[in-house]
């Protein structure tokens, strides 16, 4: 099973938060059965948000390009580069 994405787990969070809020001021019970089954419900209602977040589509591999049929190549002559040679500076004497 892949791993939840950063979406999903906010959108499965945020569910849970604003369902059960919603779901305890709306229902205003005070016993802890009722708590427990809102509780369980919001859970269920995250969980169900939070998988149906559309996942990043992967895109498939490039085929690679074929490989170039064997030839052999021959390197471009070079000019040559003539040398300069600068003459050796010795210190001034004082």
């Amino acid at each position: 099973m892949p791993r939840p994405t950063a979406a999903q787990l906010a959108y499965g969070s945020c569910t849970v938060i604003f369902s059960t809020l919603a779901m305890l001021l709306l229902s205003q019970t005070s016993s802890g059965l009722g708590i427990a089954v809102i509780a369980f419900a919001a859970l269920a209602l995250g969980l169900l948000v939070a998988m149906t977040v559309p996942l990043p589509r992967t895109r498939p591999a490039a085929e690679p390009a074929p490989a170039p049929a064997a030839e052999e190549r021959v390197p471009a002559p070079r000019e040559p580069v003539a040398a300069t040679v600068e003459p050796i500076r010795e210190p001034s004497a004082p």
